[in-house]
Parts: structure tokens; sequence; C-alpha cells
């Protein structure tokens, strides 16, 4: 293999050196450059050519594999992962590039519910920044009430798809424009929406995931569509088990919920064939890409098709996790041909979602203030995090474990206890601390399972609260 040959933009905050490597490798493979079965060089090896320290080319190399480009093959190395489909994944190209730039110029001006009433849980207030959201709807209410005075759009405020079509592109890569955008009051009622266009489409089939997220399977249900619940491993849903019909399926590739798998770029390009093949449409949830705390988010599915005209992938959003539970605002990006039906889609529909905060969400995010948000949400989560398995590794992998360990507000706990998960969560709540049992989280023999939302509690009190609540399990 010829040596790798980087220019590096050192002291770039924006682009540590980590992540410009990963960029080199990962195009080099995508371009055929290195093939499939190559054996990458050596963490030392890389580390000393290119004047990087091994923690550096280590990041960059963790990062690959998350996404499947690289497989490590024990005491051997890293080789390239054999990846079918096209080679343009994440070309953008010179119309999109165009599309951007004229995005531009064009305006100048969790996921996972507790059904249960929240008031009584301890919450971390330090969490996000209410003085700047503020700001945003003082904007709006003192410029924007003549806008105020009106219906809302159906479709949800002009200026907010705009700052949504352009975040996506520059975050998560998926190419759009605001009129394929329909914002809704959360994740199951944009569902819904969906429902009534695959029935117009002709779809009358939707595959999810096994285990997966019940409020869809029950949204689709109750709109009376036949689901065909696929398994899910360690790599995502299991795509030779879809139907080789026209069908819609239901994925959360980047953190599969509750199993937090995260399905490998192989296996996307498989997906995605399988669609082509079958003129399917893959609704891919996105909820929570934002929040991963070891290397950077992976991209988005829809950004690897290469014809955006006629595209399988309808894209799902939600600002639930990286803003505060109660702003119910999510988000969709239908096909290109696909948002050319909106005019049957919201016939008779009147927007829920609060005109007010749509339009102080539009100026948050134009002013910088939510990505500024998202970063400090994503240190403080990091530190969370670790500060609670500090205090879970203390007792010993045969007492308590932990999964879901890589990105989410919540954790999965796996205990040695006598108790029922009911209990469990039943006194979790009486410390006023969110952990929950759900029949989709299977227990190993022996363990009893709770989801855990260890990002809800204050960063100077999660090592006590922790301690206090696994106490009182065993």
């Amino acid at each position: 293999m010829k040596p790798f040959t980087v220019e590096f933009k050192r002291g770039d905050r924006r682009y540590p050196l980590y992540i410009q490597l990963y960029e080199y490798i990962r195009s080099e493979i995508i371009s055929g450059n290195i093939k499939e079965g190559a054996k990458l060089p050596a963490l030392r090896r890389i580390a000393g050519d290119l004047n990087l320290s091994i923690t550096t080319v280590e990041f960059a190399y963790n990062q690959l594999s998350v996404e499947g480009y690289i497989e490590s093959k024990p005491q051997s190395g890293f080789y390239v992962a054999k990846i079918p489909g096209p080679v343009m994944i994440n070309k953008v190209s010179s119309s999109s590039k165009t599309k951007s730039i004229n995005l531009n110029k064009h305006n100048k001006n969790n996921k996972l519910a507790c059904e249960e009433s929240r008031e009584n849980y301890i919450t971390d207030l330090d969490a996000f920044d209410f003085k700047k959201w503020r700001k945003s709807m003082m904007r709006v209410i003192d410029d924007q009430t003549d806008l105020l005075m009106q219906e809302g759009d159906p479709q949800g405020e002009e200026t907010l798809r705009y700052e949504i079509s352009k975040y996506v592109f520059n975050s998560r890569g998926v190419r759009c424009e605001p009129n394929q955008v329909v914002v809704g009051a959360g994740t199951q009622q944009l569902t819904s929406h969906i429902g009534r266009l695959l029935r117009h489409v002709g779809i009358h089939l939707v595959c999810t995931e096994d285990p997966g997220y019940q409020p869809v399977n029950k949204i689709f249900e109750d709109q009376g569509y036949i689901l065909n619940k696929i398994p899910v491993s360690s790599q995502g849903i299991e795509i030779e088990k879809l139907p080789e019909s026209k069908a819609a399926v239901y994925v959360c590739p980047n953190n599969q919920f509750p199993t937090g798998a995260v399905m490998p770029i192989a296996n996307r390009y498989e997906l995605l064939k399988w669609a082509d093949l079958n003129d399917g449409l893959i609704i891919e949830d996105d909820y929570d890409s934002e929040l991963r705390y070891f290397g950077r988010p992976i991209s988005s599915m829809q950004g690897l098709e290469h014809h955006e005209e006629n595209s399988h992938v309808l894209y799902l959003g939600s600002f639930s996790a990286t803003l505060f539970p109660s702003v119910k605002i999510s988000y969709m990006i239908l096909p290109r041909q696909l948002a050319s039906k909106l005019d049957f889609i919201l016939e008779g529909y009147t927007q829920t979602c609060s005109k007010t905060e749509q339009l102080a969400l539009a100026h948050f995010m134009e002013s910088g203030y939510y990505y500024t948000n998202i970063k400090k949400l994503r240190n403080l989560c990091g530190r969370k995090l670790t500060a609670c398995l500090k205090i879970i590794e203390g007792y010993g992998q045969d007492v308590i474990t932990a999964n879901r360990t890589e990105s989410g507000l919540y954790v999965i706990l796996s205990v040695k206890t006598d108790m029922s998960p009911k209990e469990m969560e039943a006194i979790a709540k009486k410390m006023g601390i969110l952990a929950y049992h759900s029949d989709d989280v299977k227990s190993s023999k022996g363990m009893k399972s709770i989801i855990f939302y260890y990002s809800r509690l204050p960063e100077n009190k999660i090592q006590d609260l922790t301690k206090k609540m696994i106490d009182s399990w065993l």
C-alpha cells in the first residue's frame, strides 16, 4: 500500500486531526484507491509517518470501524471491509453545491418519552441555556407580532424549514430544499402523515425493527397497516429478512432503539439496494444522532443516495433531545418526488406545532445558539456518562453492567437483584430518578434490565444519586 499523503490543517479547531485523517482514509476507500481486504498500516507506523500521536490515529480508526469501513482482526490489524453499492457516498454534486450556496443567500432575516408525569423527577437546569431561548422568544414577540396574528403554515414556518435544511446538510449530510421539509409536533404526529402518504403511493406493508420503538408501531397498526417485525442484530435490522415486494421499512440506523446497534456502511448500502429493487421506502429515524460522545456523529443514510430525483429515503429528525423535552418540534424530509404530494398529505390539516416556538427556534438556529448548545450538551452528557460508568464499574460486572454507552441520553443497566424491574422502577421514581423497565429490553439470565436516564441528573450529583439508586436495588 502506498504511504498516506495527508495535507493536514493543523490548529483548525473545527476539524480535529483525527477527523481529517478519518476523512482522508474514508475517501481513499470509497474511491477504490484502497481496495477491499487491504490491510491498513499499523497505528505506530502512521503516527510516525504523519507526525501524529497514536491516540489521534486510534480515534480515526475507531470511527472508521464504527461506521463499517474497516474491521479489526484480533492480533492481526485493521482491514478494509466489503462495501457493496455505489462509491459516490456523500459526494455532493455541483448542482447540490449550488443549491447550498443559494440557500445561504435565501434568508437574512427524547425520543423515548415516559408517558407519566415527570414533575417529580430531578432535572438538570444547566443542560440548556434558557436565557438565550428567551432572547429568541422575545425577538419574535417584539419584531414578528404580525406573523403571530396569523395561522401557522401546515407544512411548518418557512424560516424554520430553511434553517433545518441548512443544518441537516452541514451536520448530517442530508441534501434537501426547504419545500421538502415538513414540521410537526413530535415524531408520532409526523408518523401519522407518513401513514397517509404510504397509502397514497400504494404501500400497504410496513416493516419495523424488533425490538423497536412501540409508539410508531401502534400508529401504523391503528391506521390499518400490516406490520412485519424484522429482528435486530448487533448490526441493526436483518436486511435479508425484508420482503421482496413493495414496502416501507422504519429503521434507526445510527442508534437503534433499544439495542443501540449502529448499522455498518455495507448494510446501509444493502438496505438502499433493497429499496431500489423493490421501489420501497426507507423511513430513517435519526432521533439523537448529534449526541455521540466518542468519535463524530455518523452520517445519515439519506446522504448516501446518489440519485436525488428518485430517492428512497424519508428522513426523520427531532429537537426534543437537543433542546428540552417539552419542545415537541420534529421534522421530516420527504424524497423530492414525494414532496409534490404534500397537498394531499396536509389536506384538512391545521398545524398544531406552536408558531411562536417555530419562529423562536428559527432565530435560535440562525443566531448560532443551537449549534453552541449541541456542543455544550454533548460535552456535558459525555462527562455525566463517564461519571456514571465509574460508579457502575465499582460494583463489578457480576453485579451490574451498562449497555448503550456510546451515544444517546440513557444507558441500559443489567442488575443482579431479586427485585422485579417494576419494583426497581418504583424505587428510582421515589428518589426522583427516571429509570424504567421495558418489555422490549430483554434481561440476561439472573439479571434484570432497566433503562436509566443518567442525562437528566445534575453533573455534581450524578455519582451520589447513581450509587444510591443501585444500592437500593441490591
